[in-house]
């Protein structure tokens, strides 16, 4: 199947061979759908705590955190192309001399371009395609209304002008203080000063593209003194790419493996999944994951930080937990009223169904299997009210060994053709927005190896195009989905404005990215 030239070329990436016929196999074979059992709901799996319960927990946190060490983990890679698809529709079909704007809007009923061009004046990066427009076209002043409003959205978006498609989401102007605009990746420097810090430090870590890196390191070198003097913090900014290691091949409609123009074979980037990679590097207690575009801006940020500390003082609760009960297993000396009570904390607190076979089991049989349920990474998820949104939600899931477990799963793990399926995701009342803890740490202060806690067999397949082409694509199981199968999970509700993402352009209207 592969000549020399193929195999060279997949050891260059730092795959296998059998990695790639394992791929292969996958893609042929289809994807395995998860079995959901149930949603996850309020008492049934996701945690919901009262204002007082919430203050308890964030001063948990808040009294320990100078013993932790504490890192924000934000993927950042994506780029910002399809936050303004509307746009480069509008720019290819709009033809200037042959009808006014407004006709176009009328004739295409494109409410999102319609809303765009009535608050253009409203957005973050308003000011520099203006002067932008102005500088490269000497008579800007002069022109019609919709002259301008096409020149200004061609300035945004043309390659050899602000090319803002080709800049990732963290670098576009996000928000707008006075005159002074600000950055996502600058919002999230600053809002890990409020729940992210110990010890005077603050640690980040930044997934990005190879093509970005170097505008990422100039953004933290340009803000990085500014914004030490003015939290009080020294800040630490740490940069990874995905791994080319990580990239899976495709397959055509025919089953062949899908090739570039010269005959090399296609690797794509496996998606999120890729990231346990980088996670896996990470050297700390405690991992804040969020993505880069759900961030607020500065005055509500400390409310919305207060979640982040709730999810961490439930995460400290119960890590506190599972190693005080993990010691008494290692010394060997527990009463059937210890068992009992770890068998408990696992059901009612970790959601870690226990055997029905456990109560004939000997001692030490009770005292093996119950440090393999505990002896796990731990990550505390929020879930908020579903309100619609794309995203993974929170399900009881049953694997082909028939364990129960709880798990975040997408859409896409779905088989929506099963009746049964279908009703338990109707019934669904909550979604995962990619905001989560994570202890990766056992109880005798070691790392996990985070490889080994994933569900392979997690793995999604997509229809994607390449060059006008159908074809298979391949992605490893998402980073907070079956790369986190075998961790143990709790999952706490929070509230909806925890959720401010940005997927397009007039996103940056809400009231979450104006400043008052």
């Amino acid at each position: 199947m592969f000549s020399d030239k193929d195999i060279k070329q997949i050891q260059n990436k730092g795959i296998s061979i059998n990695e790639v016929h394992a791929q292969i196999k996958r893609l042929k074979d289809g994807m395995s759908y998860s079995n959901l059992v149930s949603a996850a709901t309020i008492g049934k799996g996701i945690e919901s705590y009262d204002e007082k319960e919430t203050q308890e927990f964030i001063k948990l946190y808040e009294d320990n955190k100078e013993s932790l060490s504490i890192l924000k983990f934000v993927p950042a890679s994506g780029a910002a192309t399809r936050m303004f698809k509307f746009l480069f529709q509008f720019l290819k079909d709009y033809n200037l001399e042959k009808e006014s704007i407004k006709n176009y809007l009328e004739r295409k009923s494109d409410t999102l371009l319609e809303f765009f061009i009535s608050n253009l004046e409203q957005f973050p990066f308003y000011n520099e395609i203006l002067s932008k427009a102005n500088t490269v076209h000497a008579n800007f002043e002069s022109l019609s209304e919709n002259e301008k409003t096409f020149l200004l959205v061609k300035t945004m978006l043309d390659e050899n002008q602000l090319n803002y498609s080709f800049l990732p989401k963290g670098l576009l102007p996000f928000h707008k203080y006075n005159e002074e605009v600000i950055t996502a990746f600058n919002e999230h420097l600053f809002e890990s000063s409020l729940y992210a810090s110990s010890n005077g430090k603050a640690n980040l870590h930044f997934t990005v593209s190879k093509n970005h890196h170097h505008l990422f390191n100039q953004e933290f070198d340009s803000l990085k003194g500014t914004i030490e003097a003015k939290t009080d913090l020294v800040f630490d900014a740490s940069f990874s790419y995905q791994n080319e290691a990580t990239e899976t091949v495709a397959l055509t409609d025919q089953g062949s493996v899908v090739r570039n123009d010269d005959n090399s074979i296609l690797f794509r980037p496996a998606g999120h999944g890729a990231l346990l990679e980088n996670l896996n590097k990470l050297d700390n207690d405690f991992i804040f994951i969020k993505n880069i575009d759900n961030i607020v801006v500065s005055e509500m940020n400390k409310k919305v930080s207060n979640y982040k500390k709730l999810l961490a003082g439930v995460l400290l609760e119960a890590q506190q937990n599972v190693f005080s009960y993990l010691k008494k297993l290692d010394e060997g000396v527990v009463s059937d009223a210890d068992l009992k009570l770890i068998v408990l904390f696992l059901r009612y607190r970790l959601n870690v169904p226990v055997t029905v076979d456990f109560e004939s089991f000997t001692t030490q049989e009770k005292i093996s299997y119950l440090k393999d349920k505990l002896n796990r990474p731990i990550r505390v998820c929020g879930m908020v009210k579903n309100q619609g949104e794309p995203g993974g939600g929170p399900f009881w899931v049953k694997d082909k060994d028939d364990q129960v477990s709880l798990q975040i799963v997408e859409f896409a793990q779905i088989d929506f053709s099963r009746r049964n399926q279908q009703e338990i995701v109707y019934k669904a009342t909550h979604f995962n927005p990619t905001d989560l803890v994570c202890g990766v740490r056992n109880y005798k202060g070691e790392k996990f190896d985070l490889k080994e806690y994933v569900d392979p067999e997690a793995a999604f397949i997509t229809m994607k195009t390449q060059n006008g082409t159908d074809i298979q694509a391949l992605e490893l199981p998402g980073l907070w989905n079956g790369s986190m199968a075998y961790w143990n999970s709790i999952f706490v509700e929070v509230p909806l404005e925890t959720f401010n993402p940005v997927k397009t352009v007039n996103d940056l209207l809400k009231p979450a990215h104006q400043s008052s």
